[in-house]
Parts: C-alpha cells; sequence; structure tokens
C-alpha cells in the first residue's frame, strides 16, 4: 500500500509534555524528577523580553548539569520573528550534547522549518556532533493550519507537531479567552419534540483544527500531541480535552502543571484492558488466516486485516511504555 513509502519519525515516547520555563531554575530539578516523557525548556512564550538571556544560559546550565534521567529534552526557541532566535539556537545547540529536540513556535510555512534545519545542521558539522536533533513545530497560527500537510513534509528533522490552541485562537479570532477549554456558544439545538422542548448540546470547537492537522501528522509518520489546557485547577476538564485528543489520534498532551502529567500519562497509556483485546485480536486473526479465512467474528464483532493494525499498533505503544518503565 502507498503508506508504507512514508518514512516514520523517530519513536519516542510522548504521552505528557511538560513545559518549564527557563527564566525559573528552581523547577528544573522538580521537572527531572517527574513522570513526564518529555520536557521542554521555554525561552519564547513563558519568559519575558528582558528575561531572555538569562534564561537561555539557565538552560544552557540545566541540559550541561542537571541529571534529566531518559527523558526526551527539548527548548522551545523563539519565533523566526525576533531577533533572539538565532541566538537561541547557536547558544544552546553548540553548548549542550544533552539536547534532543528544538520545538518551534508559530511555524507558517515549510521555510520556516527549512531555515532552523540550515542552521542546525551547520552547528552539528561545525561541532562534530554525533547526535542528531529532532524538531517539533507548533501549528498555532491560520497561515500555519492553511499549510499544515507542506510543512509536514519539511524537513527530516521533524517528529512532531503540537495545535498551540492559545495563538491559534488569536489568529482566528476564535471568542473565547480561555486556553483550549470549549465554549457554552459553540453547540447545536435540536429539533422541538412532541412537548416543544429542544435540548442544547456543546460542540468542540477546536475539533476540526485539530483533525486537520493529526491527520497531516499521521500521512507523513508524525506524532500529533494536543497543546496547553490553561485551568489546572480542574483536572477534569483536563482529562476531558485530553481523552477527546486521544479518541482523534493524538499520541499526548502539553502538560503546563505538574499535576496535569499524571493525568496526561493516564489518558494515553493503553488500558489493560485494551491491552488484553489487542491480544485476543491478533491470536484470533491468525486463527482465521490458518483456517484461510481474511476476516472473523470476535465478541459478536467483524475483525479483518485493519483490525489486525489498529492492535498492533496499541501494542507497540504499550510495549514502548513497559519499557521505558523498566528499572
Amino acid at each position: 500500500m502507498s503508506f508504507t513509502i512514508i518514512e516514520q519519525a523517530t519513536a519516542r515516547l510522548h504521552r505528557s509534555e511538560l513545559a518549564v520555563p527557563g527564566s525559573n531554575p528552581a523547577m528544573f530539578e522538580k521537572a527531572a524528577a517527574s513522570a513526564a516523557d518529555i520536557i521542554f525548556l521555554d525561552v519564547e512564550d513563558a519568559v519575558a523580553p528582558d528575561d531572555k538571556p538569562q534564561a537561555r544560559k539557565n538552560i544552557i546550565a540545566a541540559l550541561n548539569d542537571i541529571d534529566w534521567g531518559n527523558k526526551t529534552m527539548m527548548v522551545r526557541i523563539n519565533g523566526l520573528d525576533t531577533h533572539f532566535m538565532y541566538r537561541d539556537v547557536v547558544d544552546i545547540v553548540e553548548a549542550c550534547p544533552r539536547l534532543d529536540m528544538i520545538l518551534i513556535p508559530k511555524v507558517g510555512v515549510p521555510a520556516d522549518v527549512y531555515a532552523i534545519d540550515m542552521l542546525v545542521t551547520q552547528i552539528e558539522a561545525a561541532q562534530k556532533r554525533t547526535k542528531r536533533i529532532g524538531f517539533e513545530v507548533l501549528i498555532e497560527t491560520a497561515l500555519g493550519m492553511a499549510n499544515v500537510e507542506a510543512i509536514a513534509q519539511s524537513s527530516k528533522r521533524l517528529e512532531a507537531m503540537s495545535f498551540g490552541v492559545a495563538d491559534y485562537a488569536a489568529s482566528t479570532r476564535a471568542r473565547t479567552t480561555v486556553i483550549g477549554g470549549v465554549n457554552k456558544d459553540s453547540g447545536v439545538l435540536t429539533d422541538r419534540d412532541a412537548d416543544g422542548h429542544r435540548a442544547y448540546f456543546w460542540t468542540d470547537p477546536w475539533h476540526a483544527a485539530q483533525t486537520r492537522m493529526m491527520v497531516a501528522c499521521r500521512a507523513y509518520g508524525l506524532r500529533p500531541i494536543d497543546g496547553p489546557f490553561g485551568d489546572f485547577s480542574d483536572p477534569d476538564a483536563f482529562l476531558s480535552a485530553a481523552n477527546r485528543a486521544a479518541v482523534l489520534g493524538y499520541e499526548g498532551k502539553w502538560a503546563i502543571h505538574p499535576s496535569q502529567i499524571a493525568l496526561a500519562n493516564q489518558v494515553f497509556t493503553p488500558s489493560e484492558a485494551e491491552v488484553t483485546k489487542a491480544r485476543r485480536i491478533l491470536e484470533a486473526m491468525a486463527e482465521a488466516a490458518r483456517a484461510g479465512k481474511g476476516a472473523v467474528s470476535l465478541d459478536g464483532r467483524l475483525i479483518d486485516i485493519a483490525s489486525i493494525r489498529m492492535a498492533e499498533a496499541l501494542l507497540a505503544k504499550a510495549d514502548q511504555i513497559a519499557g521505558a518503565t523498566v528499572p
């Protein structure tokens, strides 16, 4: 099938992505000890302009001095429309062999990614760096979403995309002042029933954008990651948002507060029941193959070759998680 020609991105566990401001080094050790799969040290939106040079120095020291274990370490650089960006890339990549990935914000066109790729490639060659740096991009503008399929093919370094709901809402002039939540005015009204009553159902205003980005990621071998949920005092709402993303096919979600890490890991870790069902599907299909059948019934439901692919993907994720948690 045609999808086999698309190379998949570097496999990394990516259930939870913890944001840590580079201007607050007191948080670094706690982040290193957390259960987050990926940590990004931020020198962009979470850092005031006057604090960015010091935040950059803090990040370099932290990447070199702190034991981050087996976590994937990433830095969110400043945007290409700022004068901070080139120094973020040059200083941090040159000085930090521990760095695994760069998070590029506000990507609008493929050339944005190419520009960072060119700079990183030259630094790697000059430093004789042996570990290749991967990229994650933030799709958080209308322009970025309009070009998301082209951006997904922009660089061999590209591994993941995150949906940046806050800046995306600002870019599209969406009627919201919250980060990642729903809106009571986004809903549908049913027809009247026999008694003249009508029901109102809330809808998800981010569904279409999340779906488009997810399809671009899956089409070109990338990991789709859901971005921040601003109200960290509402774990139920975070779980609801994370579950909606997981149902669509997302691989993980940001945590902007340590309390959200366990919630993200919970949602994006296959349950024991799901793993058991996947193994039963593979066993049933193996038995069907021996009998010369292409499909078979399991628990009153049809399963076929597509069921095998879904089961194998789930089991691969479960094995990846199990491998990461072995002492």
